[in-house]
């Protein structure tokens, strides 16, 4: 059954549901009341995560749509969807992730960039583009970037993963001012929707703890912890978390 309600009647969208992020994410939102809609450009994970969401949560609303978020025009029907089918949107939680390494800076391959550049950047360009209206006209919209501890203090052999970090952490803190912005000329006593910054060191979830069995994880966040994370986001004012890095790990 449903639980905690915190979320109730929130429709929340969910960009790279299909990653273990995704599944506790999902889980966690329905618990929490709300409706949800992921997406994913894997089908058979996304299928995954929805059916684990809806089995955990029995009577929760939890839908599944492949988008090609690389795409501004699909990432925006998506959104537009979205509304359609629920009349709000009240958060979009941006999941979609990948990595790339070096041994150190000098055999640092530039393919990566061009990888890396697609995934954590473009995509977080177009979910924000495609979600800021709707997200403005909500009473508690939410825009949640999971990024990196990475991003404030690169390392030698991730050069290209921690520049696109810093990058997308910069496009969101653009939004998050342009949402502070757009509330102050509407004459908005104070602020309802915001753009944030969850950040962490790594991510680790169970499959990772039995495939490793004796490692620490140290620092790591595990992904039910990031869940609760972003079910709680809704529960601080809007000025509190606008333009903030949340810290989940220690500051480098």
């Amino acid at each position: 059954m449903v639980g905690n309600g915190s979320l109730k009647g929130a429709v929340i969208a969910v960009a790279g549901a299909g990653g273990p992020a995704g599944h506790a994410a999902l889980v966690r939102l329905a618990e929490a009341g709300a409706v949800v809609v992921g997406a994913d450009n894997n089908p058979e994970r996304l299928a995954e995560a929805v059916d684990a969401a809806r089995y955990a949560n029995g009577g929760a609303t939890v839908t599944g749509e492949t988008v090609d978020l690389l795409s501004l025009d699909s990432t925006r029907d998506w959104a537009a969807r979205i509304e359609k089918d629920h009349g709000r949107i009240d958060g979009l939680v941006h999941l979609v992730g990948g990595w790339r390494g070096s041994a150190n800076f000098a055999e640092t391959d530039l393919a990566d960039w061009d990888l890396l550049e697609k995934l954590l950047i473009r995509t977080v360009q177009h979910t924000s583009l495609a979600f800021f209206d709707g997200l403005l006209r909500s009473d508690r919209g939410r825009y949640l970037l999971i990024s990196a501890a990475g991003a404030s203090k690169p390392t030698a052999g991730n050069a290209a993963y921690s520049a696109a970090k810093a990058a997308a952490e910069a496009w969101a803190l653009a939004m998050a001012d342009g949402l502070r912005k757009a509330q102050a000329a509407e004459g908005a006593e104070g602020l309802t929707s915001a753009a944030a910054i969850l950040v962490v060191k790594a991510l680790v979830h169970d499959a990772m703890r039995a495939e490793r069995p004796n490692a620490k994880f140290a620092g790591f966040t595990d992904v039910k912890d990031l869940a609760e994370a972003i079910e709680g986001v809704w529960s601080k004012p809007a000025a509190e978390v606008n333009g903030n890095r949340l810290w989940l790990t220690e500051k480098p």
